[in-house]
């Protein structure tokens, strides 16, 4: 079978996790045609990604997230008033998706949350069949409850996830945990798509605190920790291109650029992890025994909190507050079901995508 995978772009893990499906389907003797990867004026693509994959690469502008002045939490205000703006320009985008979906022979197109994959299904006949793929499909389970926030809260993020997976066969529905499935609303739950690279890793507890932020203006409350804390060892992946590889504050901190095999390599060795509650990286520390801080950034990592502190993965807070982490990771024992959930994600994904 041919595969064409359509991937939203902000953030690490829908990249990662198309990385990781892309290995597995080739393996089974499938190929995956093409990458076709949203991007957005605030973010580049990684050279992780764009090294990791064997398909031919397409970018096209897609919706994207503001960031607030201090560049922190998103601003849904600022972001929903710019994307309704720019809508009209989307629509090059989308006939795009739709040209390349009809021009690649693929049999399957595998959707890792794109909007326009959803709007291009809307307004266009395409007769190839869609699987959507990501751990927001969760949120429309029947079991999964979320509490109403508005439509600039879980409300919206609900209508968002419905509106990505429009013409969708079935939503494979990534998560933390064996949940039913919900037939009603095409909802296959299926383990998280962990690389083989985190598979294989073995974890040591290190003597440092390993951590990601999405948005690097966190990076203020990780140095007023660290100057109450300077003895705590203090290791941090951003995305802030104009800093180089590392910046070293002092002996014991520093903040490097995301480079994807360091990233891991250090969270296997720390002690406990913090990040902006993106799904993928609280899933390999779930895998690898870490205890983890959780400081959404958006309303989608803030469900993402949530679903994680319920499963005793972690905790959540409003800010870096690396003190939570530690009080949190001195009573931590690891969930020992977990790996072992993860681990079966080859036979199950795989056996969704090929049999439609």
């Amino acid at each position: 079978m041919k595969f064409l995978f359509i991937v939203q772009g902000e953030g690490r893990g829908h990249l990662t996790q198309a990385m990781t499906l892309e290995k597995m389907l080739m393996a089974g003797g499938h190929e995956v045609v093409g990458m076709l990867v949203g991007k957005s004026p605030q973010r580049k693509l990684p050279e992780f990604f764009r090294h990791g994959v064997q398909a031919p690469i397409h970018q096209f502008q897609s919706v994207n997230f503001q960031p607030s002045a201090e560049n922190r939490t998103a601003n849904l205000l600022k972001s929903v008033a710019y994307n309704v703006v720019t809508f009209p320009q989307y629509f090059k985008s989308v006939n795009f998706i739709k040209d390349a979906i009809n021009s690649s022979g693929a049999d399957v197109v595998v959707n890792f949350y794109e909007l326009l994959t959803g709007v291009a299904y809307l307004n266009f006949r395409i007769d190839v069949p869609n699987v959507s793929i990501g751990h927001q499909y969760l949120f429309l389970h029947e079991d999964f409850r979320l509490s109403s926030s508005g439509i600039l809260g879980t409300d919206g993020l609900v209508l968002y996830t419905k509106l990505t997976a429009i013409g969708a066969r079935k939503r494979l529905a990534l998560s933390f945990r064996k949940m039913s499935d919900d037939g009603k609303h095409k909802i296959r739950v299926v383990p998280p798509l962990l690389r083989k690279e985190v598979l294989d890793l073995k974890p040591t507890r290190g003597d440092y605190i390993h951590g990601y932020m999405l948005n690097s203006g966190f990076a203020d409350d990780v140095l007023n920790w660290h100057r109450e804390h300077p003895e705590v060892k203090l290791r941090f992946f951003w995305d802030n291109w104009s800093e180089g590889p590392v910046k070293k504050i002092d002996d014991t901190l520093s903040f490097y650029l995301l480079d994807d095999k360091e990233f891991l390599r250090q969270m296997a060795g720390c002690m406990a992890y913090a990040s902006t509650a993106g799904f993928e990286s609280v899933c390999e520390a779930a895998y690898l025994g870490k205890p983890v801080l959780m400081v959404p950034s958006h309303v989608e990592q803030k469900c993402n909190a949530f679903d994680a502190s319920q499963c005793g993965i972690g905790v959540e807070a409003d800010s870096f507050d690396l003190s939570v982490l530690m009080k949190f990771a001195a009573d931590y024992s690891p969930l020992t079901e977990f790996p072992e959930w993860a681990r079966s994600a080859l036979s199950v994904i795989y056996n969704e995508l090929t049999d439609l």
